[in-house]
Protein backbone atom coordinates (compact mmCIF):
# COMPACT_ATOMS: atom_id res chain seq x y z
CA UNK A 1 0.00 0.00 0.00
CA UNK A 2 1.16 3.53 -0.70
CA UNK A 3 3.87 5.00 1.73
CA UNK A 4 1.77 7.89 4.14
CA UNK A 5 4.27 9.47 5.43
CA UNK A 6 7.83 10.64 3.62
CA UNK A 7 11.47 11.37 4.98
CA UNK A 8 12.90 14.76 4.49
CA UNK A 9 15.49 12.46 2.33
CA UNK A 10 12.63 11.43 0.27
CA UNK A 11 10.94 15.22 -0.40
CA UNK A 12 14.79 16.41 -1.15
CA UNK A 13 15.08 13.33 -3.62
CA UNK A 14 11.71 14.12 -5.34
CA UNK A 15 12.31 17.92 -6.04
CA UNK A 16 15.98 17.18 -7.64
CA UNK A 17 13.74 14.38 -9.59
CA UNK A 18 11.21 17.28 -10.86
CA UNK A 19 13.81 19.90 -11.51
CA UNK A 20 16.41 17.77 -13.33
CA UNK A 21 14.06 16.75 -15.87
CA UNK A 22 13.03 18.83 -18.41
CA UNK A 23 9.67 18.64 -19.67
CA UNK A 24 8.31 17.21 -16.65
CA UNK A 25 4.91 18.07 -15.06
CA UNK A 26 3.91 17.81 -11.19
CA UNK A 27 1.79 15.31 -12.26
CA UNK A 28 3.49 13.04 -14.02
CA UNK A 29 6.49 13.08 -11.54
CA UNK A 30 3.86 12.43 -8.69
CA UNK A 31 1.95 9.16 -10.55
CA UNK A 32 5.54 7.52 -10.57
CA UNK A 33 6.51 8.23 -7.26
CA UNK A 34 2.82 7.68 -5.97
CA UNK A 35 2.15 11.10 -3.86
CA UNK A 36 -0.53 13.45 -4.82
CA UNK A 37 0.30 16.61 -6.95
CA UNK A 38 -0.71 18.71 -4.18
CA UNK A 39 2.06 17.25 -1.93
CA UNK A 40 5.04 17.40 -4.59
CA UNK A 41 3.65 21.05 -5.72
CA UNK A 42 4.08 22.16 -2.08
CA UNK A 43 7.84 20.63 -1.75
CA UNK A 44 8.61 22.42 -4.58
CA UNK A 45 7.53 25.55 -3.43
CA UNK A 46 9.64 24.91 0.01
CA UNK A 47 12.39 23.13 -1.10
CA UNK A 48 13.17 23.90 -4.73
CA UNK A 49 14.48 27.14 -6.54
CA UNK A 50 10.98 28.63 -6.62
CA UNK A 51 10.32 28.08 -9.90
CA UNK A 52 7.52 25.40 -11.27
CA UNK A 53 5.76 24.57 -14.96
CA UNK A 54 2.23 25.25 -15.16
CA UNK A 55 0.79 24.04 -18.56
CA UNK A 56 3.47 25.89 -20.63
CA UNK A 57 4.69 28.34 -18.77
CA UNK A 58 7.07 28.72 -15.76
CA UNK A 59 5.49 31.11 -12.25
CA UNK A 60 6.68 32.08 -9.34
CA UNK A 61 5.89 29.88 -6.54
CA UNK A 62 4.87 32.99 -4.92
CA UNK A 63 2.33 34.07 -6.86
CA UNK A 64 2.66 37.62 -6.42
CA UNK A 65 2.85 40.22 -8.98
CA UNK A 66 5.75 42.48 -8.78
CA UNK A 67 5.88 46.06 -9.76
CA UNK A 68 7.77 48.07 -12.20
CA UNK A 69 10.38 50.05 -9.83
CA UNK A 70 10.72 46.94 -7.41
CA UNK A 71 11.59 44.86 -10.47
CA UNK A 72 14.10 47.83 -11.59
CA UNK A 73 15.68 47.32 -8.70
CA UNK A 74 15.85 43.58 -8.12
CA UNK A 75 17.54 43.91 -11.86
CA UNK A 76 20.07 46.11 -10.99
CA UNK A 77 21.07 44.45 -7.92
CA UNK A 78 21.24 40.98 -9.66
CA UNK A 79 23.18 43.02 -12.72
CA UNK A 80 25.58 44.06 -9.49
CA UNK A 81 25.90 40.39 -8.31
CA UNK A 82 26.11 38.65 -12.22
CA UNK A 83 28.95 40.87 -12.51
CA UNK A 84 30.97 40.16 -9.78
CA UNK A 85 30.28 36.57 -10.42
CA UNK A 86 31.43 36.72 -13.78
CA UNK A 87 34.88 38.28 -12.42
CA UNK A 88 34.94 35.34 -9.31
CA UNK A 89 33.79 32.59 -12.26
CA UNK A 90 36.85 34.21 -14.49
CA UNK A 91 39.55 33.90 -11.92
CA UNK A 92 38.44 30.37 -11.04
CA UNK A 93 38.01 29.20 -14.52
CA UNK A 94 41.49 30.78 -14.87
CA UNK A 95 42.76 28.48 -11.60
CA UNK A 96 41.08 25.33 -13.12
CA UNK A 97 42.50 25.60 -16.33
CA UNK A 98 46.10 26.35 -14.61
CA UNK A 99 44.94 22.85 -12.12
CA UNK A 100 43.86 20.46 -14.89
CA UNK A 101 47.60 19.50 -15.78
CA UNK A 102 47.86 18.30 -12.03
CA UNK A 103 44.63 16.33 -11.70
CA UNK A 104 45.68 14.16 -14.38
CA UNK A 105 48.63 12.42 -12.22
CA UNK A 106 48.82 9.60 -9.41
CA UNK A 107 47.21 10.97 -5.79
CA UNK A 108 44.98 13.69 -6.72
CA UNK A 109 44.45 15.44 -3.28
CA UNK A 110 48.54 15.22 -2.90
CA UNK A 111 48.54 17.08 -6.60
CA UNK A 112 46.20 19.30 -5.45
CA UNK A 113 48.21 20.36 -2.15
CA UNK A 114 51.18 20.47 -4.99
CA UNK A 115 48.92 22.74 -7.38
CA UNK A 116 48.15 25.16 -4.27
CA UNK A 117 52.23 25.54 -3.19
CA UNK A 118 53.06 26.28 -7.03
CA UNK A 119 50.44 29.10 -7.18
CA UNK A 120 50.27 30.28 -3.78
CA UNK A 121 52.50 33.86 -4.30
CA UNK A 122 49.65 34.36 -7.53
CA UNK A 123 46.29 33.73 -5.93
CA UNK A 124 46.85 33.04 -2.35
CA UNK A 125 45.86 30.12 -0.52
CA UNK A 126 42.56 30.49 0.89
CA UNK A 127 41.29 31.24 -2.87
CA UNK A 128 43.13 28.63 -3.82
CA UNK A 129 41.53 26.03 -1.53
CA UNK A 130 38.05 27.35 -2.15
CA UNK A 131 38.17 26.35 -5.34
CA UNK A 132 39.76 23.45 -6.07
CA UNK A 133 38.15 22.25 -2.81
CA UNK A 134 40.98 21.38 -0.05
CA UNK A 135 40.88 22.37 3.38
CA UNK A 136 43.02 24.72 4.42
CA UNK A 137 44.56 22.93 7.21
CA UNK A 138 44.72 19.95 5.60
CA UNK A 139 47.54 21.99 3.11
CA UNK A 140 49.52 23.27 5.68
CA UNK A 141 49.94 19.77 7.66
CA UNK A 142 50.98 18.43 4.42
CA UNK A 143 53.66 21.34 4.07
CA UNK A 144 54.59 20.79 7.33
CA UNK A 145 55.57 16.72 6.57
CA UNK A 146 57.10 17.79 3.07
CA UNK A 147 60.84 16.35 4.24
CA UNK A 148 59.74 13.28 5.69
CA UNK A 149 57.72 12.70 2.64
CA UNK A 150 60.70 13.27 0.58
CA UNK A 151 62.64 10.74 2.08
CA UNK A 152 59.37 8.35 1.50
CA UNK A 153 59.52 9.18 -1.79
CA UNK A 154 63.33 8.79 -2.06
CA UNK A 155 63.18 5.02 -0.32
CA UNK A 156 60.21 4.27 -2.79
CA UNK A 157 61.88 4.93 -6.12
CA UNK A 158 64.80 2.53 -4.33
CA UNK A 159 61.82 -0.16 -3.71
CA UNK A 160 60.45 0.12 -7.41
CA UNK A 161 64.09 -0.27 -9.18
CA UNK A 162 64.00 -3.51 -7.13
CA UNK A 163 60.85 -4.66 -8.20
CA UNK A 164 61.76 -4.01 -11.71
CA UNK A 165 64.88 -6.46 -11.48
CA UNK A 166 62.03 -8.91 -10.04
CA UNK A 167 59.93 -8.64 -13.34
CA UNK A 168 62.66 -8.47 -15.69
CA UNK A 169 63.14 -11.65 -17.86
CA UNK A 170 66.34 -10.65 -18.90
CA UNK A 171 67.45 -10.88 -15.16
CA UNK A 172 65.42 -13.98 -14.42
CA UNK A 173 62.50 -12.69 -13.25
CA UNK A 174 58.73 -12.45 -14.51
CA UNK A 175 56.61 -9.60 -15.95
CA UNK A 176 53.35 -11.39 -14.78
CA UNK A 177 54.26 -11.79 -10.73
CA UNK A 178 52.01 -8.97 -8.83
CA UNK A 179 52.60 -7.87 -5.17
CA UNK A 180 52.57 -11.19 -3.48
CA UNK A 181 55.27 -12.83 -5.51
CA UNK A 182 57.54 -9.95 -5.87
CA UNK A 183 56.78 -9.71 -2.00
CA UNK A 184 58.06 -13.10 -1.77
CA UNK A 185 61.08 -12.59 -3.85
CA UNK A 186 61.99 -9.36 -2.44
CA UNK A 187 61.80 -11.07 1.22
CA UNK A 188 63.37 -14.01 0.25
CA UNK A 189 66.88 -13.97 2.34
CA UNK A 190 66.85 -10.75 3.30
CA UNK A 191 67.83 -9.33 6.78
CA UNK A 192 64.87 -8.31 9.56
CA UNK A 193 65.62 -4.55 8.55
CA UNK A 194 65.78 -5.09 4.71
CA UNK A 195 62.17 -7.09 4.52
CA UNK A 196 59.08 -5.27 3.40
CA UNK A 197 55.65 -5.31 3.93
CA UNK A 198 53.01 -6.43 1.13
CA UNK A 199 50.88 -3.96 0.97
CA UNK A 200 54.11 -1.39 0.52
CA UNK A 201 55.22 -3.35 -2.38
CA UNK A 202 51.09 -2.97 -3.66
CA UNK A 203 51.11 0.37 -3.50
CA UNK A 204 54.36 1.56 -5.06
CA UNK A 205 53.64 -0.85 -7.88
CA UNK A 206 50.48 1.13 -8.22
CA UNK A 207 52.30 4.31 -8.35
CA UNK A 208 55.02 3.38 -10.59
CA UNK A 209 52.51 1.02 -13.24
CA UNK A 210 54.30 -1.86 -12.17
CA UNK A 211 51.54 -4.33 -11.86
CA UNK A 212 51.78 -7.69 -13.30
CA UNK A 213 49.69 -8.76 -16.42
CA UNK A 214 46.61 -10.21 -15.56
CA UNK A 215 43.29 -10.62 -17.45
CA UNK A 216 40.67 -8.44 -16.96
CA UNK A 217 38.11 -9.58 -14.56
CA UNK A 218 33.61 -9.09 -14.09
CA UNK A 219 32.93 -6.72 -11.20
CA UNK A 220 32.09 -9.23 -8.11
CA UNK A 221 28.99 -8.37 -5.53
CA UNK A 222 29.28 -11.16 -3.81
CA UNK A 223 32.39 -11.82 -1.63
CA UNK A 224 32.91 -15.48 -0.20
CA UNK A 225 31.57 -15.09 3.39
CA UNK A 226 34.68 -16.32 5.49
CA UNK A 227 33.10 -16.45 8.80
CA UNK A 228 31.77 -20.10 8.69
CA UNK A 229 28.15 -18.75 9.30
CA UNK A 230 25.55 -20.60 8.10
CA UNK A 231 21.63 -20.16 7.48
CA UNK A 232 19.11 -22.74 6.27
CA UNK A 233 17.54 -22.12 2.98
CA UNK A 234 13.89 -21.33 4.34
CA UNK A 235 12.77 -20.37 0.89
CA UNK A 236 13.83 -23.22 -1.28
CA UNK A 237 13.19 -21.78 -4.48
CA UNK A 238 9.75 -20.98 -3.65
CA UNK A 239 9.71 -17.06 -4.67
CA UNK A 240 5.64 -16.31 -2.90
CA UNK A 241 4.10 -15.42 0.29
CA UNK A 242 0.13 -15.77 1.57
CA UNK A 243 0.49 -11.81 2.52
CA UNK A 244 3.06 -9.06 2.54
CA UNK A 245 5.93 -8.57 5.24
CA UNK A 246 6.48 -12.32 5.34
CA UNK A 247 8.93 -13.21 3.33
CA UNK A 248 11.82 -10.97 1.25
CA UNK A 249 14.56 -11.54 -0.99
CA UNK A 250 17.95 -9.38 -1.44
CA UNK A 251 21.12 -8.78 -3.23
CA UNK A 252 23.77 -6.90 -4.32
CA UNK A 253 24.05 -5.61 -7.86
CA UNK A 254 26.52 -3.24 -9.50
CA UNK A 255 25.93 0.38 -11.86
CA UNK A 256 28.55 1.23 -13.97
CA UNK A 257 29.40 4.64 -14.21
CA UNK A 258 31.28 6.33 -17.71
CA UNK A 259 34.29 7.21 -15.50
CA UNK A 260 34.97 3.48 -14.83
CA UNK A 261 33.55 3.46 -11.11
CA UNK A 262 30.32 1.88 -9.72
CA UNK A 263 27.91 2.75 -7.75
CA UNK A 264 26.14 -0.68 -5.94
CA UNK A 265 22.53 -0.79 -4.98
CA UNK A 266 21.27 -2.85 -2.33
CA UNK A 267 17.70 -4.49 -2.14
CA UNK A 268 14.72 -5.66 -0.18
CA UNK A 269 11.69 -7.64 -2.47
CA UNK A 270 8.62 -8.69 -0.71
CA UNK A 271 7.84 -12.30 -1.97
CA UNK A 272 4.08 -11.66 -1.96
CA UNK A 273 3.68 -8.25 -3.86
CA UNK A 274 7.35 -8.24 -5.77
CA UNK A 275 7.06 -4.39 -3.51
CA UNK A 276 11.19 -3.12 -3.66
CA UNK A 277 10.24 -2.36 0.21
CA UNK A 278 13.64 -1.03 0.94
CA UNK A 279 17.16 -0.46 -1.07
CA UNK A 280 20.36 1.88 -1.26
CA UNK A 281 23.17 3.10 -3.05
CA UNK A 282 26.69 3.55 -1.98
CA UNK A 283 30.02 3.34 -3.96
CA UNK A 284 30.87 0.61 -1.97
CA UNK A 285 29.66 -3.04 -0.91
CA UNK A 286 30.57 -3.21 2.66
CA UNK A 287 27.82 -4.14 5.28
CA UNK A 288 26.42 -0.80 5.96
CA UNK A 289 25.03 -0.70 2.29
CA UNK A 290 23.03 -3.87 3.65
CA UNK A 291 21.75 -2.26 6.55
CA UNK A 292 20.55 0.75 5.56
CA UNK A 293 18.70 -1.29 2.94
CA UNK A 294 16.86 -2.99 5.65
CA UNK A 295 16.60 -0.20 7.96
CA UNK A 296 14.39 1.43 5.00
CA UNK A 297 12.22 -1.69 4.84
CA UNK A 298 11.60 -1.50 8.63
CA UNK A 299 10.62 1.95 8.17
CA UNK A 300 8.51 1.59 5.12
CA UNK A 301 6.71 -1.72 6.97
CA UNK A 302 6.63 -0.25 10.47
CA UNK A 303 7.96 -3.37 11.37
CA UNK A 304 9.72 -6.74 10.56
CA UNK A 305 9.04 -8.95 12.83
CA UNK A 306 9.00 -12.56 12.44
CA UNK A 307 9.33 -11.87 8.73
CA UNK A 308 12.02 -13.65 6.55
CA UNK A 309 14.24 -12.43 4.62
CA UNK A 310 16.81 -14.65 1.90
CA UNK A 311 19.82 -13.64 -0.04
CA UNK A 312 23.48 -15.39 -0.76
CA UNK A 313 26.19 -16.46 1.21
CA UNK A 314 27.73 -13.00 0.22
CA UNK A 315 30.33 -12.28 3.30
CA UNK A 316 27.92 -8.73 4.11
CA UNK A 317 24.64 -11.08 4.67
CA UNK A 318 27.33 -13.18 7.06
CA UNK A 319 29.05 -10.37 9.09
CA UNK A 320 28.34 -10.19 12.79
CA UNK A 321 26.93 -6.72 12.33
CA UNK A 322 24.13 -7.79 9.95
CA UNK A 323 23.07 -10.70 12.30
CA UNK A 324 22.89 -8.71 14.96
CA UNK A 325 20.40 -6.30 13.08
CA UNK A 326 18.42 -9.37 12.24
CA UNK A 327 18.01 -10.11 15.69
CA UNK A 328 17.12 -6.51 16.76
CA UNK A 329 14.34 -6.32 14.22
CA UNK A 330 13.46 -10.05 14.50
CA UNK A 331 14.34 -11.53 11.08
CA UNK A 332 14.65 -14.45 10.36
CA UNK A 333 17.46 -15.25 8.25
CA UNK A 334 17.77 -17.69 5.25
CA UNK A 335 20.34 -18.56 2.47
CA UNK A 336 20.66 -20.36 -0.67
CA UNK A 337 23.10 -22.74 -1.53
CA UNK A 338 26.81 -21.70 -1.86
CA UNK A 339 27.58 -20.84 -5.43
CA UNK A 340 23.84 -21.43 -6.67
CA UNK A 341 22.58 -18.30 -8.15
CA UNK A 342 19.00 -20.09 -8.78
CA UNK A 343 18.19 -20.05 -5.34
CA UNK A 344 17.97 -15.99 -5.20
CA UNK A 345 16.38 -16.21 -8.63
CA UNK A 346 14.19 -13.38 -8.04
CA UNK A 347 16.61 -11.09 -6.83
CA UNK A 348 19.16 -11.68 -9.82
CA UNK A 349 15.90 -11.29 -11.79
CA UNK A 350 15.17 -8.24 -10.35
CA UNK A 351 19.18 -6.73 -10.89
CA UNK A 352 18.50 -7.92 -14.36
CA UNK A 353 15.46 -5.51 -15.20
CA UNK A 354 16.62 -2.90 -13.48
CA UNK A 355 19.73 -2.20 -15.34
CA UNK A 356 17.92 -2.95 -18.76
CA UNK A 357 15.16 -1.07 -18.60
CA UNK A 358 17.41 2.07 -17.00
CA UNK A 359 20.21 1.49 -19.59
CA UNK A 360 18.95 0.71 -22.21
CA UNK A 361 21.60 -1.31 -24.20
CA UNK A 362 23.97 1.90 -23.15
CA UNK A 363 27.09 0.34 -21.29
CA UNK A 364 27.24 2.91 -18.26
CA UNK A 365 25.30 5.59 -17.21
CA UNK A 366 26.92 8.98 -17.70
CA UNK A 367 27.70 10.02 -13.96
CA UNK A 368 26.90 8.90 -10.18
CA UNK A 369 24.03 11.71 -9.96
CA UNK A 370 22.55 10.69 -13.00
CA UNK A 371 22.54 6.95 -11.91
CA UNK A 372 21.32 7.51 -8.34
CA UNK A 373 18.24 9.86 -9.54
CA UNK A 374 17.37 7.23 -12.26
CA UNK A 375 16.78 4.36 -9.62
CA UNK A 376 15.30 6.74 -7.50
CA UNK A 377 12.62 7.71 -10.28
CA UNK A 378 12.41 3.58 -11.38
CA UNK A 379 12.47 2.65 -7.73
CA UNK A 380 9.21 4.50 -6.77
CA UNK A 381 7.76 3.80 -10.23
CA UNK A 382 8.51 0.03 -9.79
CA UNK A 383 6.20 -0.08 -6.62
CA UNK A 384 3.71 2.80 -7.91
CA UNK A 385 3.08 1.85 -11.65
CA UNK A 386 4.98 -1.33 -13.06
CA UNK A 387 2.97 -3.43 -13.93
CA UNK A 388 4.60 -7.33 -12.93
CA UNK A 389 2.77 -10.67 -14.48
CA UNK A 390 3.44 -12.24 -11.23
CA UNK A 391 0.53 -10.78 -9.35
CA UNK A 392 -2.04 -10.25 -12.16
CA UNK A 393 -0.27 -7.30 -14.31
CA UNK A 394 -0.69 -4.75 -11.71
CA UNK A 395 1.83 -2.39 -9.53
CA UNK A 396 3.11 -3.95 -6.01
CA UNK A 397 1.12 -1.01 -4.84
CA UNK A 398 -2.13 -1.61 -6.04
CA UNK A 399 -1.77 -5.51 -5.81
CA UNK A 400 -1.26 -4.57 -1.64
CA UNK A 401 -4.17 -2.54 -1.44
CA UNK A 402 -6.64 -4.73 -3.33
CA UNK A 403 -5.28 -7.88 -1.15
CA UNK A 404 -5.71 -5.94 1.79
CA UNK A 405 -8.87 -5.12 1.04
CA UNK A 406 -10.20 -8.80 0.81
CA UNK A 407 -8.68 -9.74 3.99
CA UNK A 408 -11.30 -6.75 5.62
CA UNK A 409 -14.25 -8.03 3.65
CA UNK A 410 -13.20 -11.91 4.36
CA UNK A 411 -12.68 -10.46 8.25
Amino acid sequence: MARKNYTDEFRRRAVELYESAPGATLKGIAVDLGISRGALKEWVGNLGSGMITVGASTVSTAGRPESQSARIVRLEAENVALTAEARKLATERDILRQAAKYFGRGDELVNRFQFVEDHKDAYGVKRLCEVIEVARSSFYAWLAAAPGRSARVAADEVLAERIRVVQDPEQGGDRAYGAPRVTADLNEGAAPEERVNRKRVARVMREHQLAGIRLRRRVTTTIPDQSGRRFPDLVQRDFTAAEPNQRYVGDITYLPIGDGSNLYLATVIDLCSRKLAGWQIADHMRVGLVEDALHVAAHDRGSLAGAVFHSDHGSVYTSKAYVTLCKELKVTQSMGGIGSSADNSLAESFNATLKRELLEGRPTFPDQGTAYRAVFRWANRYNTRRRHSAIGNISPNAYEAALSASLTEAA
